[in-house]
């Protein structure tokens, strides 16, 4: 009998012990598997890959961390120039990645290097692909001063190796940035074990050669479709062992987690933004005052003791005086120097005022239109989507459909370059029904378009809309023209109409920081200038950004939160 009872009640502790367990679970088991479905996830026989071990963007060769912030863009002190186009506006921006110092020579000759190894000159079906890309040395020639010895020297000459290049225009800077991301991701999937070890150097050529968004969209195809180059591999394993043909594996992907984004040109909003440093100017959440250089206080001059007195950045402190007394210099530099040769900003970049100032992102406009957006802010949006062939698959270019563009100073630069997928405008198939964005050129969105000039009727017919109407246009700057001829002559056709009333168009750039070349005025963060841009000076160089994926910040808990139990 009491076997029995002692039975019973080791059931019933059984029973309870299997209740309690089964219905107060919280969550099903997911261990190794989807959250979704309970499959497992990276499975070497096959199904999901994802990389689930991800932690953090890789930091990008060569550039810092900047954490994103709500600013205020624009001057606070009085406009003593008049322009009337830094009105304060107050902005938001992501966080992103910046180029510790301007690009420089080097950086930049690494580049020449490779395209002229690539894409030889000698050859007539590549020959404006460097060329294209050669800085202007003649920038630093002037009708009455002696500077060939920059002319022959500053681009080449080891000694000006770590100084920022210049000659360069806005297009030149941007096509250097698109390079700068195929070779950084070439050289992150050689290191995974996705490419071929010193393929990079040893197999590229000109129709074999590796390009980003090619790799992700057809990746089969990069390095002229050479399987002994371009890998596969199970997600998530280190590189340091290839997988056996009886697993399935995957090329790198997005979900990869390895490929980096885009190098670009940092907006303009950005790019003050990081100049400003405010996070060294404030206490707790509250920004102890306004900045007016890159550097705190209001003066060009060092204040701390063992440096008191010296300039802070390099730029013209008066008429015929670049660099100081000799022997005493003021700033060190007559023209540009080296980077780093000043103190960093508080995010750590160098020579945002002074040495050289540096190309943004954006098409220059009088105002920022803080009503239509005040997050992110950037104008000049151009969206195209890839061009997908008569097979029903993205177009790649080739040494035979390579298009070059003739600038309007007579250039002639490559549209693109084989290897990558050939780009056409959006059209109604993205933008049908959509509320963000209706068609591909938005650089005159709100502004510059004819429906924003005084000329515009909204009763106009079909007749009168069709009509040529370029004189009716918002802003009326000159139109230079260039016609070439099937022999490559140039028709040169410099616009002299004394009607034209302002410089700004669509191919005008704004222009950062103050130069070598400039008062201490131009040192403001705010200060904003615009130059053509398919033309280059002797004082802009640039410096390249990237945006940061995932969290705005790396900290492990968000601030004033607790981990969830």
């Amino acid at each position: 009998m009491k076997v029995t009872k002692i039975m019973a009640l080791k059931l019933l502790v059984a029973i309870t012990l299997t209740i309690g367990f089964t219905g107060c679970s919280k969550k099903g088991s997911t261990k190794g598997g989807s959250s979704a479905t309970g499959w497992k996830i990276n499975d070497k026989k096959g199904g999901f890959q994802y990389n689930t071990k991800f932690k953090q963007q890789e930091t990008p060769p060569g550039m810092v961390s900047v954490e994103g912030g709500t600013f205020t863009m624009g001057k606070v002190d009085d406009d003593v120039m008049h322009d009337w186009n830094n009105s304060p506006t107050k902005q938001h921006v992501q966080s992103f990645y910046m180029d510790e110092t301007e690009v420089t020579n080097m950086m930049y000759a690494e580049y020449l290097y490779w395209l002229k190894s690539v894409f030889p000159p000698s050859d007539e079906k590549y020959k404006n692909i460097y060329n294209g890309a050669i800085p202007d040395t003649l920038v630093w020639r002037n009708r009455l001063g002696y500077n060939e010895t920059m002319t022959n020297n500053y681009l080449r000459h080891p000694a000006y190796a770590d100084y920022p290049v210049v000659g360069v225009n806005w297009i030149q800077a941007s096509e250097f940035c698109d390079w700068r991301t195929n070779r950084v991701n070439e050289n992150i999937l050689e290191r995974e074990g996705y490419l071929k070890k010193d393929a990079k150097i040893k197999d590229v050529t000109a129709d074999a050669n590796f390009d980003t968004e090619s790799y992700v969209n057809s990746p089969s195809k990069s390095f002229g479709g050479n399987a002994e180059i371009v890998k596969k591999k199970v997600m998530g394993q280190s590189g340091k062992k290839q997988v056996g043909e009886d697993v399935k594996n995957v090329y790198a992907q997005r979900s990869s987690g390895i490929i980096l984004p885009e190098y670009r040109l940092p907006t303009e909003a950005e790019w003050e933004y990081a100049a400003l440093a405010l996070v060294g100017n404030r206490e707790y959440n509250i920004y102890k005052g306004q900045k007016k250089y890159p550097w705190k206080g209001q003066y060009t001059r060092s204040g701390k003791r063992q440096y008191r007195g010296d300039q802070l950045a390099n730029f013209k402190q008066g008429k015929g005086d670049y660099g100081g007394i000799a022997g005493w210099s003021d700033d060190g530099a007559d023209i540009t120097n080296k980077v780093k040769s000043y103190p960093a900003n508080d995010f750590g970049l160098y020579d945002m005022a002074g040495n050289v100032a540096e190309w943004v992102a954006d098409v220059y406009r009088p105002t920022v239109d803080d009503e239509a957006n005040d997050f992110n802010y950037y104008r000049g949006n151009v969206y195209t989507k890839n061009k997908i062939g008569a097979d029903g698959t993205v177009e790649f270019i080739t040494s035979e459909t390579i298009k070059y563009d003739t600038l309007s100073n007579g250039k002639i630069m490559a549209r693109s370059f084989p290897g990558q997928i050939a780009q056409v405008p959006v059209d109604e198939n993205e933008t049908y029904l959509r509320q963000n964005f209706d068609k591909s050129d938005n650089r005159n969105y709100r502004d510059g378009d004819r429906q924003s000039t005084r000329y515009f009727n909204f009763g106009d017919s079909e007749e009168d809309a069709g009509k040529d109407k370029t004189n009716e246009r918002m802003y009326h700057a000159p139109m230079h023209k260039i016609d070439v001829d099937s022999l490559g002559k140039m028709d040169k056709k410099y616009d002299r109409s004394d009607k034209r009333t302002t410089l700004i168009d669509d191919n005008v750039r704004v222009y950062k920081g103050g130069s070598w070349r400039d008062r201490a005025y131009w040192l403001d963060p705010a200060s904003r200038r615009y130059f053509p841009q398919d033309m280059a000076t002797d004082y802009i160089g640039f410096r390249c950004a990237m945006s940061k994926v995932g969290p705005k910040n790396n900290k492990k808990t968000p601030r004033g939160n607790v981990k969830s139990k």
